[in-house]
């Protein structure tokens, strides 16, 4: 497994590795199951596998966790190389924005709700830094996981926008024994809210059970994920969603009852802030 920092450094790599197919898994490092996941797949799919770890600070607003985010890069590096990574890009922050650096990718419209409500600058951060990785390692395909259900949905976007000649892949998401979607801002939860925070996907399958059933009314499904969320204490609700998976507007009524939807939150436990979601097509409840 190489391991590198520079820009130069991966060209290099991918111009030995000639015409042979490279799949790319972006992380921001901290590696758990769910990451480990999205390279299984890649392997399977791909001649090579590169991993970039780099926690990117553009996507963090001035009162995020930035400084707090978990950084373990021998650990991380030790995981990867089990997996049988060929390529690890860990760049500074001086090697993504050097001095006099400019450029912004911002996409419009998907971007607006939902998390770009809450956050504001989150996906400026996020559509600059990857389509700089993607510039930088080549892929072939890039490999995301549905938790983070609106930055594939913004990544795609800007994929077919730009006319990015690579395919977007998105991953089911990981989840513990008890349903939590594994994220790394898991390790903040304390011991008693560490149970808590299933009430996150207990709202979400509350509402997949009525659509389900037939339900297709967004005002139902959002509140029967509050409801569910409201009667756990260490819960404070920031989100609830019942939205089209592809543009996320909200449902309103039944208007969209053949679009398949897009079930999500955020919910903070404590300080730590979580999200999830549940990727709903249109089938009859009896399939």
């Amino acid at each position: 497994m190489k391991v590198v920092t520079t820009i130069d450094e991966v060209r290099a790599v991918r111009r030995r590795q000639g015409t042979a197919t490279l799949g790319f898994v972006p992380t921001m490092g901290y590696l758990h199951e769910g990451h480990l996941d999205l390279v299984r797949r890649a392997r399977a799919e791909n001649d090579y596998v590169a991993v970039s770890i780099y926690v990117n600070p553009k996507q963090f607003g001035p009162t995020e966790d930035l400084s707090r985010y978990p950084r373990d890069l021998e650990r991380d590096l030790s995981l990867l190389r089990a997996e049988g990574v060929a390529l690890v890009f860990a760049p500074s922050d001086a090697e993504m924005y050097p001095p006099g650096y400019q450029t912004r990718v911002l996409v419009t419209g998907v971007t607006q709700p939902l998390e770009g409500a809450k956050r504001p600058t989150h996906f400026e951060g996020v559509t600059t830094v990857v389509a700089k990785l993607f510039n930088i390692v080549r892929p072939n395909r890039a490999y995301f996981g549905q938790k983070d259900a609106q930055q594939t949905v913004v990544v795609r976007q800007m994929a077919r926008d730009l006319n990015l000649d690579l395919d977007i892949v998105v991953c089911p998401t990981t989840r513990e024994p008890d349903g939590l979607a594994m994220s790394s801002r898991n390790k903040y939860l304390t011991a008693e809210q560490r149970p808590a925070a299933t009430v996150l996907y207990r709202a979400l399958r509350a509402a997949e059970a009525l659509w389900r059933g037939g339900t297709r009314d967004g005002a139902v499904l959002r509140d029967a994920m509050r409801r569910v969320l409201d009667a756990e204490p260490l819960a404070r609700v920031d989100y609830v969603s019942a939205a089209d998976p592809l543009t996320l507007e909200e449902w309103e009524g039944d208007a969209r009852a053949g679009a398949g939807a897009l079930l999500s939150l955020a919910v903070f436990m404590g300080p730590t802030r979580l999200i999830d979601n549940v990727l709903l097509n249109d089938r009859p409840a009896d399939e």
